[in-house]
């Protein structure tokens, strides 16, 4: 059985974008499916709506 969880990665992001960019790589190599803030814009209130049901939706939050 081959699982593949969804990852949900937060941070700061210019000051981490190195660390991100790692992280995203390891998700990646196991096999998983990555998420992150860069992936939304979080301009509006109805942005922000679609962010949390996407952090909701996912296995894992990982925190850097």
């Amino acid at each position: 059985m081959n699982i593949k969880y969804q990852i949900f990665i937060s941070s700061t992001y210019e000051d981490l974008k190195a660390e991100r960019e790692q992280v995203i790589k390891a998700v990646l190599e196991m096999g998983h499916i990555p998420v992150g803030m860069e992936m939304f814009s979080a301009a509006d209130a109805e942005q922000w709506a679609i962010i949390q049901r996407q952090i909701d939706d996912c296995d894992y939050y990982a925190v850097i």
